[in-house]
């Protein structure tokens, strides 16, 4: 093990198909590190998500370059958020710090995250102030950090991405938690400590193409909020005794009606149509919320290994199992 008294900085790089953004990255990052090399080492730690480009061969070129660099390869392509807390459970680092290869969150303010680490804080996230997309886009991830925020246990920093620092024991801890289908944003605000948020302008892709889809969003978004709300199970029980007392109601009312009052109610199939057609309508709505909480029930008893390395390109010598 080095006798080496600095702190060791863990940067954290998920990567898929991103061959034309690895080297810009690595050159933006290497001046940075200089900058702080008097009082940190530091170590890059990229997961590769089973990329069909020239991505893992530009990694292993730049890993013989520099053996700060850990590449982890993955056997099949296991997602954004896998792909980052894999990072965290790899990194020997003091402090860890996850940054997309794509430059749209600035290296230049992970000297800002190193200072509030250095004062104590145990995480220290960037908040978007701004970023370059459609208004459809922005406003529905606007929507979506607020409503989970809402209608969460906990609570969850608005527009915050996965752009932060985390200090070694909080890394600590997620190596304890068991989840087939992590929320990291969520997970780790849930955890305490002290936390700080940096507002910073989020840039454009300057190069190649988002591999992060539309559903895919739509996904981090019920996952955002199921793993961290038991609302949709209250609102389906509150709205199905809603229901319930509605439809005693109407029984008694039409019942009095023919019974006291002598009223004959006219057989109306448009409105038993409805009516039939609202109760499946709500049935399948609530049926459809309690499945999604089955499923992740089914994923998580399964117990199948959070990622599969198909290779990996690390140094287990380097610094020790720190």
């Amino acid at each position: 093990m080095t006798t080496s008294q600095k702190k060791l900085i863990s940067l954290i790089v998920p990567v898929f198909n991103e061959e034309e953004n690895i080297g810009p990255l690595y050159d933006a990052v290497v001046p940075l590190i200089k900058q702080h090399e008097g009082k940190y080492d530091f170590e890059l730690v990229f997961t590769d998500n089973h990329s069909s480009d020239s991505t893992y061969n530009i990694l292993n070129e730049l890993r013989e370059r520099d053996h700060r660099v850990r590449v982890f390869r993955f056997s099949r392509n296991f997602g954004y958020q896998k792909s980052i807390l894999t990072g965290y459970l790899k990194a020997r680092g003091d402090a860890l710090i996850q940054l997309d290869c794509d430059l749209q969150d600035p290296p230049a303010l992970i000297t800002e995250f190193l200072k509030h680490w250095e004062d104590g804080c145990a995480v220290v996230y960037g908040v978007r102030r701004s970023r370059k997309e459609s208004a459809v886009l922005h406003y529905a991830r606007k929507l979506f950090y607020r409503l989970a925020d809402y209608l969460s246990d906990d609570d969850l920093p608005v527009d915050v991405g996965d752009f932060r620092l985390i200090d070694k024991k909080v890394a600590d801890v997620l190596r304890q938690v068991d989840d087939a289908q992590p929320y990291l944003r969520g997970m780790i605000a849930a955890m305490g400590f002290r936390q700080h948020g940096i507002p910073y302008d989020r840039h454009n892709r300057e190069r190649g193409t988002s591999n992060f889809r539309f559903k895919d969003l739509v996904g981090l978004a019920i996952d955002g909020i199921l793993n961290h709300s038991i609302v949709p199970l209250r609102m389906a029980t509150f709205f199905g005794i809603g229901i319930s007392i509605m439809t005693i109601l109407a029984i008694i009312g039409y019942s009095v009606s023919k019974l006291f009052f002598g009223v004959n109610w006219p057989a109306g199939f448009t409105t038993l149509a409805v009516l039939v057609l609202a109760g499946i309508s709500v049935n399948a709505l609530f049926l459809g919320i309690i499945g999604e909480y089955l499923g992740r029930i089914y994923q998580q008893v399964k117990k199948r290994p959070l990622v599969i390395i198909e290779s990996a390109l690390d140094d287990e010598n380097m610094r020790g199992n720190r």
